[in-house]
């Protein structure tokens, strides 16, 4: 039990430090300001006790002249001027903090989804941490911080009022704590009730969200269409938003009757305050003015209270939904760069081995890769056929260290890849998949992506979408590489699956790496249009190691040699002749497609 707390204080510390860092001046221009809003409201307070027994004494016959009358007044309207100052600047302060930290939030959320594993994201449990820390994080370390500075403010000005409420009686002050701890009970309960219920409910907001995502998307507009299913993921959102819904009003119905019973409670506890000031005006022990200010004292020290009690809820709720953020910043990667990382070859002279390699995925027990023992010598071209499913991709996500192997190794002319830094290795890597991104920005920019750290010149973007045959696709768009592709912006031009597959494959050629990797790259052109890419591809790769996965096995056969995979692991490799020649699995693939032309 011990543990929690300090573990709780220590997330709050992770979120003032968030918001210091982010922010360090106007956070401590909000303190000032705060400190100034929590000593500002006992100067009313007593100024209109003096403007109360001036009247009453001009009224009963005192010496008090009107001038000194105007003259409390036009100070309490000074006063007033001030607080409305104060408070507007406060309110300027704090937006623009929340907008700063709210942006430094997102680039944290940003830089820790790159930085984790890809096998985070085919972990369901991972998209719920990461849907509700994207909930939390723009508004949630901010609110701390403006939590505890109005935890400062409230202290100060109940001080001075719990102060004031003492010279007159020490019960009114016990009353004041009376009348508002109930509340603050009813919030830290719910406060905790709606932490469990999010917690419970994240993969069904997360349903909620993709069936609104399917239903505006543009990636899903002609299916939704063709096969009517737009009538039937609107009624799934509505029985799922339903569902929610329905948990959630449940909740506020019973806080509203707790809320109403606290506040029943805290009414007559006010009003007995006041019948007691009153009583004591009425026997003369106070004055008008005393009694007025005593219980405004009473009422805004209630007020204040209530907003300190309320603040230390809020920090403890806060606190219970930091764990949402946190949860996901405290991710830690498995494929991490080494102490004293070597650097990657410049050009491969020894060759790529994989020995006795085997991976399988967090979210299935059947091995993905089985002992594969493998070698790719300098500047061959290897293809890798197979059955889909069969851990052709797994294989190249190993070899771009996507993942790493459960057992066995991969080494590049003899050193390990988990000896290089990630970033290098992966950087000598020129990779396109078969799920490759289609990037909605000018043409230009879209095919640079493939090699961003160099920025490339206009001649190599040119050459590489001759390379990839997309330069008559480009020629033809209206602004030529200008042209931003895509429908999600003005102007945007879409492409066929076949043109945005060049564009993909210009991606991966305008990279200079040592290793050059093609899975399925031609699956959406035409023969003609393969068979060209391919011979291109032939010069491009001359000299380097290269890799291609395809079912097509005229590109097949132009590789040095093949690797047969199947359930994972390798069984067949040689020449085109060789593997013919062994009347395996090969064959049978090879003789099954070519009789589908024959």
């Amino acid at each position: 039990m011990k543990h929690k707390p300090d573990k709780r204080k220590i997330m709050i510390g992770r979120a003032v430090s968030l918001v210091w860092k982010s922010s360090r001046g106007l956070t401590v221009a909000n303190l000032i300001l705060t400190i100034i809003q929590g000593l500002l409201p006992l100067i009313p307070l007593y100024l209109m006790k003096l403007l109360i027994d001036s009247i009453e004494s001009a009224i009963n016959g005192d010496a008090s002249s009107f001038h000194s009358i105007a003259i409390l007044i036009a100070i309490m309207g000074g006063v007033a001027l001030l607080s409305v100052l104060v408070k507007s600047v406060a309110g300027i302060v704090e937006q623009t903090q929340a907008r700063v930290v709210t942006d430094y939030m997102q680039d944290i959320l940003h830089k820790k989804s790159i930085e984790v594993d890809l096998a985070y994201y085919e972990d369901p449990k991972f998209y719920d941490t990461m849907h509700r820390a994207q909930g939390e994080a723009p508004y949630r370390p901010t609110s701390i911080v403006n939590g505890l500075i109005r935890t400062v403010q409230s202290s100060i000005s109940l001080i001075a009022m719990v102060g004031l409420l003492l010279s007159f009686h020490w019960i009114v002050a016990v009353v004041l704590i009376a009348a508002a701890l109930p509340g603050v009970f009813v919030k830290l309960k719910f406060s905790k009730v709606n932490w469990k219920w999010q917690r419970k409910r994240t993969e069904t907001e997360r349903k909620a969200w993709y069936k609104h995502w399917l239903l505006t998307s543009v990636s899903h507009a002609k299916e939704l269409r063709l096969f009517g299913l737009g009538e039937h993921f609107r009624v799934m959102y509505l029985n799922l938003r339903a569902i929610l819904r329905k948990e959630v009003l449940g909740i506020a119905k019973r806080r509203a009757a707790s809320d109403f019973g606290t506040q029943a409670v805290a009414t007559l506890l006010i009003y007995g305050s006041l019948a007691f000031i009153a009583k004591q005006a009425y026997s003369g022990l106070i004055t008008i003015g005393g009694m007025v200010m005593y219980f405004q004292a009473f009422q805004r020290g209630l007020g204040f209270l209530k907003g300190l009690l309320g603040s230390l809820a809020g920090l403890y709720e806060g606190n219970l939904f930091l764990s949402n953020l946190f949860d996901f910043l405290d991710i830690k990667p498995s494929v991490i760069d080494p102490d004293s990382p070597v650097p990657f070859p410049e050009r491969i002279s020894e060759g790529i081995v994989f020995d006795h390699v085997d991976f399988n995925y967090s979210s299935s027990s059947k091995k993905a890769l089985d002992d594969i023992s493998l070698t790719i010598n300098p500047g061959e071209m290897l293809a890798l056929v197979g059955e889909n499913g069969s851990g052709k991709t797994t294989f190249i996500k190993l070899l771009c260290r996507l993942y790493d192997p459960v057992s066995g190794s991969i080494s590049v002319d003899g050193a390990s890849v988990v000896d290089f830094a990630v970033d290098d290795h992966r950087s000598h890597i020129s990779v396109i998949f078969q799920d490759y991104a289609k990037y909605h920005l000018s043409v230009k920019d879209n095919i640079s992506l493939g090699d961003i750290n160099n920025s490339p010149d206009e001649s190599r973007i040119h050459k590489a979408a001759e390379a990839a045959g997309a330069q008559a696709v480009i020629e033809n768009l209206p602004d030529g590489y200008d042209t931003v592709l895509g429908r999600s912006f003005k102007n945007g031009k879409e492409l066929s699956i076949g043109e945005w597959q060049k564009i993909a494959l210009a991606r991966a050629f305008i990279r200079d790496a040592p290793i050059v990797i093609l899975d399925e790259p031609t699956s959406a052109l035409d023969a003609k249009a393969e068979k060209a890419v391919f011979e291109k591809f032939r010069e491009l790769v001359a000299g380097k190691t290269s890799i291609i996965i395809s079912h097509r096995f005229s590109t097949v056969r132009m590789a040095d040699r093949i690797a047969v995979m199947e359930n994972g692991r390798i069984v067949e490799h040689g020449t085109h002749d060789e593997l013919m020649a062994e009347q395996g699995l090969y064959n049978e693939m090879y003789t099954i497609q070519a009789s589908a032309y024959s």
